[in-house]
């Protein structure tokens, strides 16, 4: 049941960086849970609070980006009753405008199983400083 979970917890994080790279909303909003203690801190950001909060942060960075793709590294996923993080290194290319633009950002995403879905319900990045 363990490899199971860990394996849900592995497809969910996979999706949640297909959103991203895919600059969908509509994905994104399926990944994560719909509730009032979900945060997220993206790297030089301030902690956002809630889902609207958390929402709007995201639709804010899609909207200012071209394009966005992610090789993760390092990856480790754990799993602990209804509790599930992951952590990895994002190496991340992304366009702004026209240039392409290198960066290395170390993640914690954090999941829990509300009935029978994993949803995401923290993700904080810190820049990688070479």
């Amino acid at each position: 049941m363990l490899k199971e979970r860990i394996e849900e917890v592995t497809q969910m994080n996979e999706l949640f960086y297909r959103a991203f790279e895919q600059l969908d909303v509509a994905l994104m909003d399926s990944i994560w849970a719909h509730q009032e203690y979900v945060t997220c801190i993206h790297p030089g950001w301030s902690i956002r609070v809630g889902w609207p909060a958390v929402r709007d942060s995201w639709v804010v960075i899609f909207n200012n980006t071209f394009s966005m793709e992610f090789e993760l590294t390092e990856l480790q996923v754990q799993v602990a009753a209804d509790v599930a993080w992951v952590i990895c290194t994002e190496n991340i290319t992304s366009r702004v405008g026209e240039n392409p633009q290198n960066s290395r950002v170390v993640s914690t995403n954090i999941f829990e199983r509300i009935g029978e879905e994993w949803k995401m319900i923290h993700h904080h990045g810190s820049p990688l400083m070479e």
